[in-house]
């Protein structure tokens, strides 16, 4: 490998940190989108509290 890895530069560099940026984001709703589904199927599967009072 002929070119050296030069970590400072890469730090520097704008389009890494929009990069990792997005990443985070798009992992972050990616597991934020989950914990919803789960609450859903959970309520799904066992009701909601106000449903158990209405009857």
């Amino acid at each position: 490998m002929a070119t050296r890895f030069d970590v400072k530069t890469i730090v520097k560099d704008k389009r890494f940190w929009i990069a990792s940026f997005i990443i985070v984001w798009a992992a972050g709703l990616q597991g934020h989108m989950m914990s919803l589904q789960k609450q859903e199927s959970f309520k799904q599967k066992f009701g909601t509290i106000d449903e158990d009072d209405h009857k």
